[in-house]
């Protein structure tokens, strides 16, 4: 793939419906042979966004280029460029696996030999080699997620845009995304990805664009999120003859601390720290008064830990959800 060109830019687009606005004001841009994250709570205009980015739908305000393209003024130009995966399969329910991709090849202009082709070596890329021939509403959501993902492919595009690519898909083809999206990134792809799950986010992401009610959150407002006081995942190897009571208040004495500054979480204990070095300090201090550590890790990712930041200020500056 080339990796020349723009990749993704948005500036200060907006889009209402009637009286509710969905996106407010989104300015970002997501770089060529990169896999940006779009992150944001349910309405915060993430599949809106990404329906203007894919020119299905027109921002009432600002400018968006896919790979150097306005998709307002040229959107078959834009479409040649991108590959759009939405949510769900939603086309063609009678044809099967192999037909839906040789058809989606011919509207982009392959030949029907080519078309062939390019459908049976995408089958096999997503692992539906055994289903080509089954019809595609008889597919379970995680296979028909394989399959839109191959659709979202079949022209070679230069931009992907997936809206919860891994909805449905099993802990192995999660990883078969995964590393199939870190292959297309040092091929020169320039992939902006939706999801929920912010853990599988965490694993394939190299930038992250923040959404609340429908605008991006500030780099230095995002930096400040990931900074702050987050939890670590303490874990004590068993014994019978102590209790999570016991492990707890031998945590808090190694650490200084009250019994009341450690939690309990099942097996493990939640012990803030303020970064990685006071992290660092605990653990040394927790090795050092002979406690047999076995985990010793953060609660949740960067991701998460930015997120739920940026959800507390919001709620506590009053803005709506």
């Amino acid at each position: 793939m080339d990796a020349g060109g723009a990749g993704i830019e948005a500036v200060q687009v907006k889009r209402a419906f009637g009286a509710v606005t969905a996106v407010a004001d989104v300015t970002f841009t997501a770089e060529p042979g990169r896999v940006t994250g779009l992150v944001g709570p349910n309405g915060s205009g993430k599949t809106t966004l990404l329906l203007m980015l894919a020119s299905l739908l027109r921002p009432d305000d600002g400018q968006v280029r896919i790979a150097g393209v306005d998709p307002v003024a040229d959107p078959a130009g834009a479409r040649r460029l991108l590959g759009w995966m939405p949510d769900s399969l939603g086309a063609w329910p009678s044809l099967t696996a192999r037909e839906v991709l040789i058809a989606t090849a011919q509207l982009y202009d392959l030949s029907r030999v080519d078309a062939r082709e390019r459908a049976d070596r995408l089958l096999d890329l997503v692992d539906l080699t055994a289903l080509a021939g089954s019809a595609a509403r008889v597919l379970s959501r995680g296979q028909k997620q394989r399959l839109a993902l191959a659709r979202a492919l079949v022209h070679e595009p230069r931009v992907l845009l997936l809206d919860e690519p891994a909805s449905g898909l099993d802990p192995q083809a999660r990883i078969a995304l995964r590393v199939l999206l870190r292959r297309l990134a040092d091929e020169g792809c320039t992939i902006l990805i939706s999801s929920h799950v912010l853990s599988e986010l965490e694993e394939v992401v190299d930038d992250a664009v923040f959404l609340l009610d429908g605008r991006t959150v500030g780099r230095d407002r995002v930096a400040a999120a990931t900074t702050r006081v987050r939890p670590w995942r303490v874990r004590v190897a068993a014994d019978a003859s102590h209790g999570a009571g016991s492990d707890r208040e031998s945590v808090a004495a190694a650490l200084g601390r009250a019994s009341g500054d450690v939690g309990v979480d099942r097996r493990d204990l939640l012990v803030p720290f303020a970064d990685e070095s006071a992290a660092v300090a605990g653990l040394r201090a927790l090795v050092g008064a002979g406690i047999p550590i076995v985990e010793f890790a953060p609660a949740v990712g960067d991701l998460e830990h930015a997120f739920l930041d940026l959800r507390g200020d919001a709620a506590a500056e009053g803005s709506p959800e």
